[in-house]
């Protein structure tokens, strides 16, 4: 890494094999870099990129032009950002994950470790099909666990949780646990990660029923596949 034309500030603040400045390393000139990321020397980052403050982007891996990483993200070893994907803040994007043009992940979204996105339904090696790319929508604060595969063109809803190898093919309600080839909803789980326990009727309205977390002792109401915090109901 060359730090001959970084401040002496800089210099001692950034750890070796990492990289502040675009124009360094493999970072293209034109990337944008908040305060405080950090690339490692040996990823590349071409120019039009752009990397929100204090996120971190490890070894190998290759954040195309025009990716949008917000602030506080962490991108581990080997991870693709194609052309076009947006990823919101405070996300980890885990080993081995591939974010194809029209993925876009909002706020707090966990990718595990090799798990599998998509943006062509019937992909043909000999056919060109870039202008039928689809988008995969990951709401905030949603988890996908590792080896997991999203079929493109559908919607993670916010904290949902599709466990490690499931296979999505279709849209996830928010706070849903998802699991099996093809998923399919076992459950509830928490803002927090837990899974939710029945609690029963909730008091007064017979058509609701009251899940709790046993983390948090948070409450929410269930309708149906649609599952809210309590205190969004006032």
């Amino acid at each position: 890494m060359s730090t001959a034309n970084a401040s002496p500030s800089v210099k001692a603040s950034v750890p070796p094999g990492m990289i502040a400045r675009p124009g360094e390393g493999h970072v293209g000139a034109g990337v944008t870099l908040g305060a405080g990321a950090l690339v490692h020397e040996s990823a590349y980052v071409d120019d039009g990129a752009s990397i929100g403050a204090g996120s971190r982007v490890w070894h190998f891996c290759h954040v195309n032009g025009g990716a949008v990483i917000g602030a506080r993200c962490s991108l581990g070893q080997n991870v693709v950002v194609m052309n076009g994907v947006t990823v919101g803040d405070n996300a980890r994007i885990q080993n081995n994950v591939s974010l194809y043009e029209g993925v876009e992940l909002e706020d707090d979204v966990f990718c595990g470790p090799s798990m599998v996105f998509t943006n062509v339904i019937n992909p043909r090696s000999s056919v060109s099909r870039k202008h039928e790319y689809q988008r995969t929508l990951v709401r905030r604060g949603a988890s996908i666990g590792a080896n997991a595969t999203i079929v493109c063109g559908v919607t993670i809803g916010r904290h949902a949780f599709i466990g490690a190898g499931a296979v999505v093919t279709r849209d996830v309600p928010d706070f849903a646990l998802m699991a099996g080839v093809p998923a399919r909803r076992i459950g509830w789980m928490s803002e927090a990660g837990h899974r939710l326990d029945v609690v029963g009727p909730h008091a007064g309205d017979a058509t609701a029923e009251e899940l709790r977390c046993p983390g948090t002792g948070r409450r929410y109401l269930r309708r149906g596949d649609m599952v809210t915090p309590v205190e969004e109901q006032q």
